[in-house]
C-alpha cells in the first residue's frame, strides 16, 4: 500500500491530510455566519478529540510552518469568505488570515487548547457560557 504513496510517509500524509479535512468538512460552513461555524467546531471538538490531537501533533511534528496540508479542502470556504466579504458581511482582510483565526478561536477550548482544555463532561452552564463567549467574539471579529 505505501508504494501507492510513494512511502510510509507519503500514505501518513494521505491519511492525516483526509482525517484533518474530515474535521474541518464534517460541520458545514456558512461564511456569513462565522460565529456559528465557529460554535459548531467547537461542539466538534468535544465530540472526537482524536482529531484534534491529531491535527495538533500534525503542526508540532511534521508541519511546524506553513499550511498545515496541501489538501485543498479549504479553498472553498476561503472563496465563500471573498464573497462573503464582496457582499459586506465580513470585515475586510485575507481570507486565509480571518478563516485561521475563527479556526483557532474554535479550538481554543479543544484537546490542543493551551489552559483549559474542555471535555463533553464539562457541566453544561459551562459550555454553553462557553459557546456564548465564543460567538460573540468571533462576530465581533469578522464584522465588517
Amino acid at each position: 500500500m505505501s508504494g501507492y504513496f510513494g512511502s510510509k510517509d507519503g500514505l501518513f500524509d494521505a491519511v492525516v491530510a483526509e482525517r484533518t479535512g474530515h474535521l474541518l468538512d464534517t460541520v458545514a460552513f456558512d461564511a456569513s455566519d462565522l460565529a456559528g461555524w465557529a460554535v459548531a467546531m467547537y461542539d466538534e471538538t468535544l465530540r472526537n478529540p482524536s482529531l484534534v490531537r491529531l491535527v495538533a501533533w500534525l503542526r508540532l511534528e511534521r508541519r511546524p510552518a506553513g499550511r498545515l496540508t496541501d489538501h485543498p479542502h479549504d479553498e472553498p470556504k476561503l472563496t465563500a469568505i471573498a464573497r462573503a466579504q464582496a457582499a459586506g458581511q465580513v470585515r475586510t482582510g485575507d481570507p486565509l488570515d480571518l478563516f485561521s483565526l475563527v479556526l483557532a478561536m474554535a479550538f481554543t477550548w479543544s484537546a490542543a487548547g493551551i489552559v483549559y482544555a474542555a471535555g463533553p463532561d464539562d457541566p453544561a452552564v459551562e459550555q454553553q457560557r462557553r459557546r456564548a463567549l465564543l460567538h460573540e467574539s468571533v462576530a465581533r471579529a469578522v464584522a465588517p
